[in-house]
Protein backbone atom coordinates (compact mmCIF):
# COMPACT_ATOMS: atom_id res chain seq x y z
CA UNK A 1 0.00 0.00 0.00
CA UNK A 2 1.23 3.51 -0.79
CA UNK A 3 2.37 5.41 2.28
CA UNK A 4 0.39 8.39 1.05
CA UNK A 5 -2.84 6.41 1.12
CA UNK A 6 -2.29 5.62 4.78
CA UNK A 7 -2.93 9.32 5.50
CA UNK A 8 0.00 9.71 7.82
CA UNK A 9 3.50 11.10 7.63
CA UNK A 10 6.03 8.37 6.77
CA UNK A 11 9.25 7.93 8.72
CA UNK A 12 12.63 8.38 7.05
CA UNK A 13 13.04 4.60 7.04
CA UNK A 14 9.75 4.21 5.17
CA UNK A 15 10.67 6.95 2.70
CA UNK A 16 13.99 5.25 1.95
CA UNK A 17 12.26 1.88 1.58
CA UNK A 18 9.77 3.32 -0.92
CA UNK A 19 12.57 5.04 -2.86
CA UNK A 20 14.53 1.80 -2.96
CA UNK A 21 11.49 0.00 -4.37
CA UNK A 22 11.12 2.67 -7.08
CA UNK A 23 14.78 2.36 -8.03
CA UNK A 24 14.57 -1.45 -8.16
CA UNK A 25 11.46 -1.27 -10.34
CA UNK A 26 13.11 0.90 -13.01
CA UNK A 27 16.88 0.44 -12.58
CA UNK A 28 17.70 1.81 -16.04
CA UNK A 29 16.01 5.07 -15.14
CA UNK A 30 16.42 5.37 -11.38
CA UNK A 31 19.24 5.16 -8.88
CA UNK A 32 19.39 5.47 -5.10
CA UNK A 33 22.67 6.20 -3.36
CA UNK A 34 24.15 7.58 -0.18
CA UNK A 35 25.51 11.11 -0.50
CA UNK A 36 26.61 11.72 3.08
CA UNK A 37 26.28 10.80 6.72
CA UNK A 38 24.71 12.86 9.50
CA UNK A 39 26.37 13.82 12.76
CA UNK A 40 24.57 10.90 14.35
CA UNK A 41 25.79 8.44 11.73
CA UNK A 42 22.56 8.25 9.72
CA UNK A 43 22.88 8.07 5.92
CA UNK A 44 21.57 10.76 3.59
CA UNK A 45 20.05 9.32 0.41
CA UNK A 46 19.59 10.78 -3.05
CA UNK A 47 17.08 9.29 -5.49
CA UNK A 48 17.72 10.25 -9.14
CA UNK A 49 15.29 9.78 -12.02
CA UNK A 50 16.51 10.34 -15.57
CA UNK A 51 19.90 11.19 -17.01
CA UNK A 52 19.52 14.60 -18.65
CA UNK A 53 22.07 17.28 -17.85
CA UNK A 54 19.37 19.87 -17.07
CA UNK A 55 18.31 19.07 -13.50
CA UNK A 56 15.78 19.79 -10.77
CA UNK A 57 16.74 19.07 -7.16
CA UNK A 58 13.98 18.50 -4.60
CA UNK A 59 14.93 18.56 -0.90
CA UNK A 60 12.74 17.19 1.91
CA UNK A 61 13.19 17.12 5.66
CA UNK A 62 15.28 20.26 6.13
CA UNK A 63 13.15 21.02 9.21
CA UNK A 64 12.22 18.00 11.30
CA UNK A 65 8.88 19.48 12.38
CA UNK A 66 7.67 19.94 8.78
CA UNK A 67 6.78 16.37 7.77
CA UNK A 68 4.71 16.90 4.63
CA UNK A 69 7.78 17.11 2.41
CA UNK A 70 8.60 13.42 2.68
CA UNK A 71 5.17 12.42 1.38
CA UNK A 72 5.34 15.05 -1.36
CA UNK A 73 8.77 13.87 -2.45
CA UNK A 74 7.55 10.27 -2.85
CA UNK A 75 4.48 11.44 -4.77
CA UNK A 76 6.63 13.55 -7.10
CA UNK A 77 9.15 10.76 -7.68
CA UNK A 78 6.37 8.35 -8.66
CA UNK A 79 4.83 10.92 -10.96
CA UNK A 80 8.12 11.77 -12.67
CA UNK A 81 8.82 8.08 -13.12
CA UNK A 82 5.47 7.40 -14.78
CA UNK A 83 4.99 10.59 -16.81
CA UNK A 84 7.52 10.68 -19.63
CA UNK A 85 6.91 14.34 -20.46
CA UNK A 86 8.18 15.39 -17.02
CA UNK A 87 11.52 13.75 -17.84
CA UNK A 88 11.84 15.27 -21.32
CA UNK A 89 15.23 16.96 -21.22
CA UNK A 90 15.23 17.07 -17.41
CA UNK A 91 16.58 14.79 -14.71
CA UNK A 92 15.07 14.87 -11.25
CA UNK A 93 17.01 14.38 -8.03
CA UNK A 94 15.37 13.90 -4.64
CA UNK A 95 17.24 14.32 -1.34
CA UNK A 96 15.04 12.12 0.81
CA UNK A 97 15.74 13.82 4.15
CA UNK A 98 18.25 16.60 4.75
CA UNK A 99 18.22 16.10 8.54
CA UNK A 100 17.64 12.46 9.51
CA UNK A 101 18.87 13.09 13.07
CA UNK A 102 16.25 15.78 13.55
CA UNK A 103 13.58 13.57 11.98
CA UNK A 104 14.32 10.90 14.56
CA UNK A 105 13.47 13.37 17.33
CA UNK A 106 10.23 14.80 15.95
CA UNK A 107 7.76 12.07 16.85
CA UNK A 108 4.26 13.01 15.70
CA UNK A 109 3.57 11.00 12.51
CA UNK A 110 -0.23 11.37 12.74
CA UNK A 111 -1.16 14.40 14.88
CA UNK A 112 -4.87 14.83 15.59
CA UNK A 113 -4.54 18.20 17.31
CA UNK A 114 -1.99 20.95 17.78
CA UNK A 115 -1.33 19.51 21.23
CA UNK A 116 -0.49 16.10 19.73
CA UNK A 117 1.87 17.83 17.34
CA UNK A 118 3.66 19.80 20.06
CA UNK A 119 3.98 16.95 22.55
CA UNK A 120 6.39 15.31 20.09
CA UNK A 121 7.88 18.52 18.75
CA UNK A 122 11.51 19.04 17.73
CA UNK A 123 13.19 21.70 15.61
CA UNK A 124 16.96 22.09 15.99
CA UNK A 125 18.73 25.25 17.01
CA UNK A 126 19.66 27.39 14.00
CA UNK A 127 23.33 26.36 13.80
CA UNK A 128 22.22 22.71 13.60
CA UNK A 129 19.77 23.18 10.72
CA UNK A 130 21.26 21.99 7.39
CA UNK A 131 19.98 24.82 5.21
CA UNK A 132 20.40 27.62 7.73
CA UNK A 133 23.79 26.80 9.28
CA UNK A 134 25.83 28.73 6.65
CA UNK A 135 24.06 31.91 7.73
CA UNK A 136 25.27 31.60 11.33
CA UNK A 137 28.46 29.46 11.19
CA UNK A 138 31.85 29.83 9.48
CA UNK A 139 32.56 27.38 6.63
CA UNK A 140 34.89 25.19 8.71
CA UNK A 141 32.16 24.52 11.28
CA UNK A 142 29.31 23.54 8.97
CA UNK A 143 27.55 20.28 9.91
CA UNK A 144 28.01 17.25 7.62
CA UNK A 145 24.38 17.45 6.47
CA UNK A 146 25.02 20.93 5.07
CA UNK A 147 28.20 19.82 3.33
CA UNK A 148 26.37 16.85 1.81
CA UNK A 149 23.60 19.11 0.48
CA UNK A 150 26.02 21.58 -1.10
CA UNK A 151 27.99 18.70 -2.67
CA UNK A 152 24.78 17.47 -4.30
CA UNK A 153 24.08 20.96 -5.63
CA UNK A 154 27.66 21.14 -6.97
CA UNK A 155 27.20 17.77 -8.67
CA UNK A 156 23.79 18.13 -10.33
CA UNK A 157 23.93 21.94 -10.88
CA UNK A 158 20.15 22.34 -10.82
CA UNK A 159 18.44 25.09 -12.75
CA UNK A 160 15.87 24.80 -9.96
CA UNK A 161 16.22 23.62 -6.39
CA UNK A 162 12.93 23.17 -4.55
CA UNK A 163 12.98 22.72 -0.81
CA UNK A 164 9.77 21.39 0.75
CA UNK A 165 8.78 23.18 3.92
CA UNK A 166 5.59 23.64 5.92
CA UNK A 167 3.92 25.39 8.78
CA UNK A 168 1.88 24.03 11.65
CA UNK A 169 -0.95 26.55 11.33
CA UNK A 170 -1.55 29.22 8.71
CA UNK A 171 -1.50 29.24 4.94
CA UNK A 172 0.64 28.38 1.95
CA UNK A 173 3.28 30.59 0.41
CA UNK A 174 6.39 30.39 -1.75
CA UNK A 175 9.79 32.00 -1.22
CA UNK A 176 12.03 32.47 -4.27
CA UNK A 177 15.68 33.43 -4.48
CA UNK A 178 14.88 34.82 -7.95
CA UNK A 179 11.50 35.44 -9.49
CA UNK A 180 9.80 32.74 -11.58
CA UNK A 181 7.45 34.62 -13.92
CA UNK A 182 4.11 32.88 -14.29
CA UNK A 183 4.28 30.85 -11.05
CA UNK A 184 1.80 32.94 -9.05
CA UNK A 185 -1.22 31.97 -11.17
CA UNK A 186 -0.97 28.13 -10.93
CA UNK A 187 0.03 28.43 -7.27
CA UNK A 188 -3.08 30.46 -6.42
CA UNK A 189 -5.32 28.22 -8.54
CA UNK A 190 -4.10 25.07 -6.78
CA UNK A 191 -4.56 26.59 -3.33
CA UNK A 192 -8.12 27.69 -4.17
CA UNK A 193 -9.09 24.28 -5.57
CA UNK A 194 -7.82 22.51 -2.45
CA UNK A 195 -9.27 25.07 0.01
CA UNK A 196 -5.85 26.08 1.33
CA UNK A 197 -5.48 29.77 2.22
CA UNK A 198 -2.64 31.74 0.67
CA UNK A 199 -0.52 33.44 3.31
CA UNK A 200 -0.29 36.83 1.64
CA UNK A 201 1.55 38.55 4.50
CA UNK A 202 3.90 35.79 5.68
CA UNK A 203 6.11 37.08 8.49
CA UNK A 204 8.91 34.82 7.20
CA UNK A 205 9.00 37.03 4.11
CA UNK A 206 8.34 40.37 5.81
CA UNK A 207 9.30 43.27 3.60
CA UNK A 208 10.07 41.14 0.55
CA UNK A 209 8.67 42.05 -2.88
CA UNK A 210 5.88 39.79 -4.16
CA UNK A 211 5.36 38.66 -7.74
CA UNK A 212 1.82 37.61 -6.85
CA UNK A 213 -0.25 36.79 -3.75
CA UNK A 214 1.82 34.51 -1.52
CA UNK A 215 4.80 34.37 -3.92
CA UNK A 216 7.67 36.29 -2.32
CA UNK A 217 11.04 37.09 -3.89
CA UNK A 218 14.00 37.42 -1.53
CA UNK A 219 15.65 40.86 -1.59
CA UNK A 220 19.16 41.16 -2.94
CA UNK A 221 22.13 40.61 -0.61
CA UNK A 222 23.05 43.79 1.19
CA UNK A 223 19.51 45.11 1.56
CA UNK A 224 17.95 45.57 4.97
CA UNK A 225 15.80 43.04 6.81
CA UNK A 226 12.48 43.52 8.57
CA UNK A 227 13.77 41.86 11.76
CA UNK A 228 17.37 43.06 12.27
CA UNK A 229 17.85 41.03 15.46
CA UNK A 230 17.37 37.64 13.83
CA UNK A 231 20.75 35.89 13.60
CA UNK A 232 20.06 33.95 10.42
CA UNK A 233 19.67 35.45 6.96
CA UNK A 234 18.13 33.46 4.10
CA UNK A 235 20.53 35.11 1.69
CA UNK A 236 23.42 33.23 3.29
CA UNK A 237 21.64 29.87 3.38
CA UNK A 238 22.12 26.87 1.07
CA UNK A 239 19.19 28.24 -0.95
CA UNK A 240 21.64 30.54 -2.73
CA UNK A 241 24.18 27.83 -3.54
CA UNK A 242 22.32 27.00 -6.78
CA UNK A 243 23.02 30.54 -8.02
CA UNK A 244 26.62 29.49 -8.68
CA UNK A 245 25.30 27.49 -11.61
CA UNK A 246 22.72 29.95 -12.87
CA UNK A 247 19.93 28.30 -10.90
CA UNK A 248 17.52 29.43 -8.21
CA UNK A 249 15.67 28.01 -5.22
CA UNK A 250 11.94 27.86 -4.49
CA UNK A 251 10.80 27.18 -0.94
CA UNK A 252 7.27 25.76 -0.97
CA UNK A 253 5.38 26.08 2.30
CA UNK A 254 2.11 24.27 3.06
CA UNK A 255 0.08 24.24 6.30
CA UNK A 256 -1.01 21.24 8.36
CA UNK A 257 -3.85 23.28 9.86
CA UNK A 258 -5.27 26.15 7.82
CA UNK A 259 -6.46 29.57 8.95
CA UNK A 260 -8.22 32.11 6.79
CA UNK A 261 -6.92 34.89 9.05
CA UNK A 262 -3.59 34.86 7.17
CA UNK A 263 -5.30 35.38 3.79
CA UNK A 264 -6.94 38.76 4.50
CA UNK A 265 -5.42 41.62 2.43
CA UNK A 266 -7.52 44.39 3.98
CA UNK A 267 -5.63 47.13 5.84
CA UNK A 268 -5.20 46.73 9.59
CA UNK A 269 -6.57 49.76 11.51
CA UNK A 270 -3.37 50.16 13.60
CA UNK A 271 -0.63 47.65 12.71
CA UNK A 272 2.09 49.38 14.74
CA UNK A 273 0.03 49.20 17.94
CA UNK A 274 -0.91 45.58 17.18
CA UNK A 275 2.74 44.61 16.83
CA UNK A 276 3.60 46.32 20.11
CA UNK A 277 0.89 44.32 21.86
CA UNK A 278 2.09 41.10 20.24
CA UNK A 279 5.65 41.89 21.34
CA UNK A 280 4.53 42.32 24.95
CA UNK A 281 2.70 38.99 24.85
CA UNK A 282 5.73 37.30 23.31
CA UNK A 283 7.95 38.56 26.14
CA UNK A 284 5.41 37.52 28.77
CA UNK A 285 5.02 34.00 27.36
CA UNK A 286 8.76 33.50 27.03
CA UNK A 287 9.30 34.59 30.63
CA UNK A 288 6.93 31.84 31.79
CA UNK A 289 9.00 29.23 29.98
CA UNK A 290 12.27 30.72 31.21
CA UNK A 291 11.00 30.60 34.79
CA UNK A 292 10.41 26.84 34.50
CA UNK A 293 13.81 26.37 32.86
CA UNK A 294 15.60 28.36 35.56
CA UNK A 295 13.92 26.37 38.31
CA UNK A 296 14.61 22.99 36.74
CA UNK A 297 18.17 23.52 35.46
CA UNK A 298 19.91 22.63 38.76
CA UNK A 299 18.12 19.26 38.66
CA UNK A 300 19.11 18.47 35.06
CA UNK A 301 22.44 16.68 34.97
CA UNK A 302 24.82 16.24 32.07
CA UNK A 303 25.44 18.32 28.95
CA UNK A 304 22.60 19.91 27.02
CA UNK A 305 21.05 17.56 24.47
CA UNK A 306 19.51 18.70 21.17
CA UNK A 307 16.06 19.31 22.69
CA UNK A 308 17.38 21.55 25.44
CA UNK A 309 19.77 23.37 23.09
CA UNK A 310 16.88 24.06 20.73
CA UNK A 311 14.58 25.27 23.51
CA UNK A 312 17.25 27.66 24.82
CA UNK A 313 18.00 28.92 21.31
CA UNK A 314 14.34 29.70 20.66
CA UNK A 315 14.09 31.63 23.93
CA UNK A 316 17.24 33.59 23.10
CA UNK A 317 15.56 34.93 19.96
CA UNK A 318 12.65 36.46 21.86
CA UNK A 319 14.05 39.74 23.31
CA UNK A 320 15.50 40.91 20.00
CA UNK A 321 12.46 39.91 18.01
CA UNK A 322 10.11 41.69 20.42
CA UNK A 323 12.28 44.79 20.16
CA UNK A 324 12.10 44.60 16.36
CA UNK A 325 8.32 44.54 16.48
CA UNK A 326 8.23 47.53 18.84
CA UNK A 327 10.88 49.75 17.23
CA UNK A 328 10.72 48.91 13.53
CA UNK A 329 7.85 50.19 11.37
CA UNK A 330 5.60 47.32 10.24
CA UNK A 331 6.89 45.66 7.05
CA UNK A 332 3.26 45.24 5.95
CA UNK A 333 0.04 46.88 7.12
CA UNK A 334 -2.52 44.22 6.19
CA UNK A 335 -4.64 42.06 8.45
CA UNK A 336 -2.88 39.04 6.92
CA UNK A 337 0.56 40.25 8.04
CA UNK A 338 -0.55 41.07 11.57
CA UNK A 339 -2.18 37.64 11.72
CA UNK A 340 1.04 35.98 10.57
CA UNK A 341 3.05 37.86 13.21
CA UNK A 342 0.47 36.87 15.82
CA UNK A 343 0.99 33.20 14.86
CA UNK A 344 4.78 33.59 14.94
CA UNK A 345 4.58 35.19 18.38
CA UNK A 346 2.55 32.28 19.73
CA UNK A 347 4.70 29.68 17.96
CA UNK A 348 8.14 30.60 19.33
CA UNK A 349 7.53 30.25 23.11
CA UNK A 350 5.19 27.29 22.50
CA UNK A 351 7.94 25.42 20.67
CA UNK A 352 10.46 26.22 23.38
CA UNK A 353 8.02 25.03 26.05
CA UNK A 354 7.24 21.84 24.13
CA UNK A 355 10.88 20.85 23.74
CA UNK A 356 11.68 21.74 27.35
CA UNK A 357 8.68 19.65 28.42
CA UNK A 358 10.14 16.59 26.68
CA UNK A 359 13.42 17.13 28.53
CA UNK A 360 11.63 17.40 31.88
CA UNK A 361 9.46 14.36 31.21
CA UNK A 362 12.49 12.27 30.35
CA UNK A 363 14.11 13.36 33.62
CA UNK A 364 10.85 12.75 35.53
CA UNK A 365 11.19 16.30 36.81
CA UNK A 366 8.52 17.72 39.10
CA UNK A 367 8.08 20.81 36.90
CA UNK A 368 6.84 18.75 33.93
CA UNK A 369 3.10 18.66 34.83
CA UNK A 370 2.95 22.43 35.24
CA UNK A 371 4.66 23.00 31.89
CA UNK A 372 2.47 20.41 30.17
CA UNK A 373 -0.62 22.28 31.35
CA UNK A 374 0.78 25.51 29.92
CA UNK A 375 1.53 23.85 26.56
CA UNK A 376 -2.03 22.51 26.42
CA UNK A 377 -3.52 25.95 27.20
CA UNK A 378 -1.40 27.62 24.54
CA UNK A 379 -2.24 25.01 21.92
CA UNK A 380 -5.97 25.40 22.56
CA UNK A 381 -5.71 29.19 22.44
CA UNK A 382 -3.69 29.05 19.19
CA UNK A 383 -6.23 26.79 17.49
CA UNK A 384 -9.22 28.81 18.75
CA UNK A 385 -7.79 32.21 17.84
CA UNK A 386 -7.02 31.15 14.28
CA UNK A 387 -10.06 28.89 13.81
CA UNK A 388 -7.72 26.08 12.81
CA UNK A 389 -8.99 23.45 10.39
CA UNK A 390 -7.04 20.36 9.39
CA UNK A 391 -5.81 20.22 5.80
CA UNK A 392 -6.09 16.60 4.62
CA UNK A 393 -2.65 15.14 3.99
CA UNK A 394 -3.52 14.33 0.39
CA UNK A 395 -4.36 18.02 -0.16
CA UNK A 396 -1.11 19.15 1.46
CA UNK A 397 0.84 16.82 -0.82
CA UNK A 398 -1.13 17.63 -3.97
CA UNK A 399 -0.75 21.37 -3.53
CA UNK A 400 2.96 21.13 -2.80
CA UNK A 401 3.46 18.78 -5.76
CA UNK A 402 1.55 21.02 -8.17
CA UNK A 403 3.59 24.01 -7.08
CA UNK A 404 6.88 22.15 -7.58
CA UNK A 405 5.87 21.07 -11.10
CA UNK A 406 4.68 24.57 -12.00
CA UNK A 407 7.93 26.07 -10.71
CA UNK A 408 9.97 23.58 -12.75
CA UNK A 409 7.96 24.31 -15.88
CA UNK A 410 8.04 28.10 -15.59
CA UNK A 411 11.67 28.33 -14.41
CA UNK A 412 12.77 26.23 -17.36
CA UNK A 413 10.79 28.37 -19.79
CA UNK A 414 12.25 31.52 -18.31
CA UNK A 415 15.81 30.16 -18.58
CA UNK A 416 15.38 28.95 -22.18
Amino acid sequence: MSLLLELRYPSVTEIVSSARALAAHRPALCSLREVGVSRGGRPLHLLSVGHARRAVLVVAGAHANEPTGGSTLLSLAERVLHERELRAGTSWHFLLCADPDGASLHVTPAPRTLLDYHLGFFRPAGPEQPEWSPSVLPPDRLPPETRALTRVIDEVRPYLQVTLHGTDLGGSWVQLTKDIPGLAEPFAKSAAELHIPVETGASDAAGWPASGPGVHVMPAPGSGTAYPSMPDDARHSTWYHAHRYGGLTAVVEVPMWASDLVDDPTPHPDPADALRRLARRLLRDALQVEAVLTEAMPRLSGPDGPLLRAAKWALELVPGLAADWIRTPPADTTMAYVGSVDAFGRRLPLRAASMLLRVLQEADDRAAPRLEALVAIWCDAFAERFRARWVPLEHQVEHQSRTVLAAARHARADAA
